[in-house]
């Protein structure tokens, strides 16, 4: 799944197709590059290395990588595409990977 240089951002039209099928992603903007981002919380440290685990070997294996920030009870989970510099459709398509991910561990709080 990964992105070429060039491939183009999510434009207004996509956005508003896109964001409602991952409500709970926050798009936040870092030195003026849009990024996803979502914060999953955990009942302890290591079901939060467990999903911090399971998002990386989804991220190996679809070729697309995020920053992924693993504090006790919680992990942070941003998307975005780095060639391209702003958020691609298959940025959306990973956090809703992630959250799907998310949904299979039974003691995760609500999110």
């Amino acid at each position: 799944m990964a992105c070429r240089a060039g491939s183009p951002p999510v434009n207004d039209s996509d956005l508003a197709e896109l964001q409602p099928q991952t409500p709970e992603w926050e798009i936040i903007r870092e030195a003026d590059i849009r990024k996803l981002d979502r914060v999953f919380p955990f009942p302890d440290f290591g079901q939060a290395l467990d999903f911090t685990r399971a998002v990386g070997e989804l991220a190996d294996a679809e070729g697309h990588h995020p920053r992924i920030v693993t504090e006790w009870g919680r992990v942070a989970v941003t998307w975005w595409t780095h060639k391209i510099k702003d958020i691609h459709r298959n940025d959306f398509i990973m956090a809703v990977k992630t959250d799907l991910l998310f949904r299979k561990f039974p003691s995760a709080g609500p999110g």
